[in-house]
């Protein structure tokens, strides 16, 4: 396989953000077809003072060696999958994740997180959000470098 040169990411613009969370429904709707956001959504925009952060996977791929089936695999755009077929729902990933961006909800087994798919760029008014390329070299991490290679 060719190697990855890089890997789509978020960029937030807090001064852009007015916190109205439509990025967070458009991110329910791409994963549970529904408009809740909340814990539907692999996105979450929080209150931080006077401003807005943003809390979303950062596709460093730290979770890939985690998954005791190989259901987490880096996709040829770079972007860590969850394989819902492979995946066992053991939340390994979800109890792994070093920033607590590998989510879990009452509705199904298997765990979800941010694909980049582009749905909260697109839904945000304020262009607070923006799908980035960035070289994976940059930003790659692993554990045991069985997987995550």
């Amino acid at each position: 396989m060719e190697k990855l040169k890089t890997v789509k990411i978020l960029k937030f613009y807090p001064e852009k953000c007015d916190g109205s969370k439509e990025c967070e429904k458009a991110c329910s709707q791409i994963h549970f077809k529904t408009d809740e956001g909340g814990d539907k959504s692999a996105i979450k925009i929080i209150k931080d003072g006077d401003s807005y952060k943003m809390h979303v996977c950062d596709q460093r791929g730290l979770c890939l060696d985690m998954c005791p089936v190989g259901a987490l695999k880096r996709r040829k755009n770079g972007v860590i999958f969850l394989d819902k077929e492979t995946c066992i729902g053991c939340q390994a990933c979800v109890g792994f994740c070093p920033i607590g961006a590998m989510r879990k909800s009452k509705t199904r087994i298997e765990p979800f997180k941010c694909i980049s798919c582009g749905a909260c760029v697109r839904a945000c008014p304020n262009g607070a959000l923006e799908d980035i390329d960035v070289k994976i070299d940059d930003i790659k991490e692993v554990v045991y470098h069985k997987q995550g290679a």
